[in-house]
């Protein structure tokens, strides 16, 4: 690793490119955004990348259009902080977009195909630790085990081609960052990988054994595939469970008002034993409720004196690591605010954003009134419902 503005960066960087349509696919969204099994492609080809034997920079080039999707997933995701960018309308284009924000002292690149999500860990290692003894590029490859015939333009048969010479090349593939910066700026054409590319530039390129895992999904038969081997190795074996919370509070104008863990200046606050957040206590009963473990209050007590006047931060992250504990992952959260006041809409996504980093999960936190009926109609109080979705992984 070598300094840089007196900051520590990883000898490795991987580019993940995921900014490709995927219309064979057939699905509305691109496709390293569709889910297998509760998890986008994307996030399931981040799992071989953390899991990697040393720290590497991370940088995901996304569509345009999705970049702050991105962003907000694989934060909710957890893990190392990652650099997402906007791609191209080539591949080619993608990855170059993703070596220009590679941080200076990175000496190894690797550029990773998400679509092949199921890519094992070690496959990187051992991509990193050719590239890193050899100084050359390495990619992995698999035997070809078919007859390959080739065919004339008439459909013909021409000749059956040697396979012992013939591998099926997959990602990622690794180069030392020199080659690879000085074959993408004297790329005089779109190549089919990186490879290709960098061979072009006259530097060699050697295999190394590749995984039968990291095939690449492109079809809606590879999606099935997917499923199936994820069905083969218990990883999506789980029960889904959901919750529903509900919280009120009244005001209180001697106090100061923090709702959905954000604090609210010049607006009253809520009266209660903690600071009254609605929101997130209303989190916490629906995330308790859903995955049988009590509930706000048989868990925090207001017999607790170190809770008094506690914000809502406290209680999520206590409620999340209670179901961590009992092996539950929060899938997602929901919440409607009731109330005339405050003006929650130019907050929602400082909100959205806090929740979801607290929780490691998406929440979504909405805001309505209630044309004037009931105690939150007459500005009384605050009112909260909450709905949460949680796993519970049963391994096989």
């Amino acid at each position: 690793m070598e300094s840089h503005h007196g900051e520590t960066v990883p000898a490795v960087a991987v580019i993940v490119v995921a900014a490709g349509s995927g219309t064979r696919l057939g699905r509305a969204r691109p496709k390293a955004f569709v889910e297998i099994a509760g998890r986008s492609i994307l996030e399931r080809s981040m799992d071989a990348v953390s899991g990697m034997s040393e720290t590497a920079t991370v940088v995901v080039v996304v569509p345009d259009a999705l970049v702050a999707d991105a962003r907000a997933a694989l934060a909710a995701a957890g893990g190392a902080p990652v650099i997402v960018v906007p791609g191209g309308d080539t591949r080619q284009k993608s990855v170059a977009a993703g070596i220009a924000v590679l941080p200076e002292g990175t000496g190894i690149v690797l550029v990773h195909d998400a679509a092949r999500a199921f890519t094992p860990s070690a496959v990187f290692d051992r991509v990193v630790s050719t590239v890193r003894s050899s100084g050359n590029g390495a990619i992995p490859g698999l035997p070809v085990t078919d007859t390959i015939k080739s065919v004339g333009d008439d459909g013909v048969v021409q000749a059956t081609v040697d396979r012992s010479t013939l591998v099926a090349v997959q990602t990622p593939q690794g180069f030392p960052r020199a080659h690879i910066v000085e074959a993408y700026a004297r790329a005089a054409g779109d190549f089919t990988d990186d490879a290709a590319l960098v061979r072009e530039a006259g530097h060699p390129v050697a295999v190394v054994p590749g995984d039968a895992r990291a095939f690449k999904i492109t079809t809606a038969d590879d999606l099935e595939r997917a499923d199936d081997l994820l069905r083969r190795q218990g990883m999506n074996q789980t029960s889904i469970r959901t919750g529903l919370g509900v919280d009120a509070h009244a005001f209180d104008v001697d106090a100061e008002l923090w709702l959905a863990g954000l604090h609210w200046p010049g607006e009253a606050g809520l009266a209660g034993h903690s600071d009254g957040d609605v929101v997130a206590h209303a989190i916490c009963d629906a995330l308790l409720g859903a995955a049988g473990l009590g509930d706000l209050g048989s868990r925090f007590g207001t017999s607790a004196p170190e809770l008094a006047g506690a914000h809502g931060d406290v209680f999520l992250r206590r409620t999340r690591d209670i179901l961590a504990a009992a092996g539950f992952t929060v899938g997602n959260v929901s919440v409607q605010l009731v109330g005339n006041r405050p003006r929650f809409a130019p907050r929602k996504a400082e909100a959205d954003a806090l929740l979801s980093a607290l929780l490691g999960a998406p929440v979504s936190v909405s805001a309505t009134t209630t044309d004037g009926l009931g105690f939150a109609g007459r500005g009384e109080g605050l009112t909260a419902i909450a709905t949460a979705l949680v796993t519970l992984t049963i391994t096989a």
